[in-house]
């Protein structure tokens, strides 16, 4: 119908003409998006977010740092190589010595400058807790005043061990739990990325839906000032009454405001989405509706094994236990008994000259055991103890707990997602019809066979079904990406989830 027809339809008075002047400006913006808007489905909005939102490079700097604590367990595993060494070391203080003649105590004037220069290689036993350490270290000494000279001391070759005795072994326990972080920090990247899905489709939809219910109410204010200037013919006929013609102008006059409103929640939709992918606010993006689902069937057993083998949460529980269990172990150390045996073996000697310092190398052989026992102390240790174990109960029981709330979580996630694709389809059709069936009893109405209540009915049951096929889509997609992020496996693909992870830290 062209605009002049539509207009000697209505009839209309000088309020409504100027509401419908208004409706007709704003036409071309009715849709909501722009003509040069960009056409984006859901997944080319979820690729978008996984690349540049702010989400997603949070998620890989977590990963990244993650990475370096794992690459850092790996170093202490390794030997270490370092140079020691003091320059300029001087010194010029009096000493108070003892004659070995007469055992007269006398203060005697130390005046000296010492440099030396050391090179550690050291391994860490990860076995016994142990340090082995071999170096070699030179010393010069020169002194200054009545006796000046200057000295050199060489300890080419030296092997030393130090191994304490009953202590809290850290390195078991970092060899037992460092490994089981790092594999925890890849998986909760990738599940990271899931949830980050999982937001993306949720704006995307919004956006869709804000969009159409903001064209939907266009559409309705000029059905309802269409039906207004009918309603007008038929009451001086007398098959409208007063009553039914007031509900069609205060019909038209809430339109008129739903207008603005929903456009309203259009721009923060619109503005919500770009913020995510990283557009600006002007930004333009029409979301296109693929209304083809997926035709698969979630098994439970499946879900859950994937769940058991890929997700994060048996390794958090394994961690938490871990950590639990090592706080105990170092709690029992330390209330025992500590030992440390320390050995030394090594050559050495000294002259002035630096050549001498390494002719006619001596041994040195340095053995020792020192120890501590505690006799009493109030019960301290044995507190700290019963703290520790009383705490590894708890998260044994925690992680019980949570193995059988996940459990329950998976079974209802996958009758969830195995229910709405029905759903999906039965509220299309449900949408279809609504609007069908509106556009009926609109050709009713103009024929005198319907009356205004059944109008109104006929257009709120077509407005709630559009919205309700929406939010149906976008809960079938919140669902399956809800299952992907808790087994980290692509049920469409038929494959486990994976990234490159070397590419993300170089």
């Amino acid at each position: 119908m062209s605009m002049i027809a539509l207009m000697e339809t209505l009839k209309m008075n000088n309020r409504a003409r100027r509401l419908f002047f208004v409706l007709i400006m704003a036409l071309p913006v009715l849709s909501g998006i722009p003509a040069n808007a960009q056409k984006m489905t859901m997944q080319e909005v979820i690729d978008v977010a996984k690349t540049q939102s702010v989400i997603a490079l949070e998620a890989k700097a977590e990963f990244v740092s993650d990475w370096w604590a794992w690459r850092s367990y790996m170093a202490s595993r390794l030997p270490t190589l370092s140079l020691y060494g003091e320059a300029g070391n001087y010194s010029r203080y009096l000493n108070l010595l003892q004659k070995p003649e007469t055992g007269e105590m006398v203060y005697t004037t130390t005046n000296n400058l010492k440099n030396s220069l050391g090179l550690r290689a050291s391994q860490n036993i990860i076995a016994t807790g142990g340090t082995l350490s071999l170096y070699s270290e030179l010393t010069r000494i020169d002194q200054f005043g009545q006796n000046a000279g200057k000295t050199w001391y060489a300890e080419p070759l030296t092997l030393s061990y130090r191994q304490p005795l009953f202590a809290y072994n850290q390195f078991k326990w970092n060899k037992l739990i460092s490994p089981k972080e790092y594999e925890r920090a890849r998986r909760s990247y990738l599940e990271s990325m899931e949830n980050l899905t999982m937001l993306a489709a949720k704006y995307f939809y919004s956006l869709m839906l804000a969009g159409k219910v903001y064209e939907t109410s266009g559409v309705n204010y000029a059905n309802t000032s269409r039906m207004l200037g009918i309603a007008r013919e038929r009451l001086g006929l007398g098959t409208v009454t007063r009553d039914e013609l007031l509900q069609l102008e205060l019909r038209q006059l809430k339109d008129s405001i739903a207008i603005n409103e929903n456009l309203v929640s259009l721009k923060q939709a619109r503005m919500q989405l770009n913020s995510l992918l990283g557009y600006d606010e002007s930004h333009e993006l029409e979301p296109v509706l693929e209304e083809v689902l997926p035709d698969i069937m979630m098994d439970f057993d499946l879900v859950y094994r994937k769940c058991t083998e890929n997700s994060s949460f048996n390794l958090q529980n394994q961690i938490n236990v871990l950590n639990a269990e090592s706080a105990v172990a170092k709690a029992k150390a330390d209330r025992g008994i500590t030992m440390t045996l320390s050995a030394n073996f090594g050559l050495t000697n000294t002259g002035p000259q630096l050549s001498s310092a390494y002719q006619n190398l001596l041994d040195q052989e340095v053995i020792g055991l020192s120890f501590s026992i505690p006799i009493f102390d109030w019960g301290l240790g044995k507190g700290k103890v019963k703290k520790a174990e009383a705490a590894a109960e708890v998260v044994r029981a925690q992680v019980e707990q949570a193995e059988n709330d996940k459990r329950i979580s998976l079974f209802t996630a996958v009758g969830q997602f195995n229910n709405q694709r029905n759903q999906c389809y039965v509220s299309g059709r449900a949408s279809t019809i609504a609007q069908e069936r509106y556009s009926l009893v609109m050709d009713k109405f103009r024929s005198g066979k319907a009356t205004v209540t059944d109008l109104n009915t006929a257009r709120s049951e077509s407005d709630d079904a559009m919205r309700q096929y929406i939010n149906d889509i976008a809960s079938y997609w919140n669902y399956y990406y809800t299952l992907r992020s808790l087994t980290l496996y692509d049920f469409i693909a038929g494959e486990d989830i994976t990234v490159s992870y070397d590419e993300m830290v170089e």
